[in-house]
């Protein structure tokens, strides 16, 4: 997988979520569902190969 990168989107969520230590509050500032946050982390993790929360 050298030389690709996840979707932006992907990371701005992460980073959201990161930020306020909680899906509720990343998706009301991303104006998407809690459901819609998780999967885009997971998605992310998906591609990273590893766990980005505990």
């Amino acid at each position: 997988m050298r030389g690709k990168i996840p979707k932006t989107e992907l990371l701005v969520t992460f980073e959201v979520v990161a930020r306020h230590e909680s899906y509720t509050r990343a998706a009301e500032e991303l104006a998407l569902t809690q459901s819609a946050v998780f999967r885009q982390v997971s998605a992310l993790e998906e591609f990273l190969h590893t766990p980005l929360f505990s």
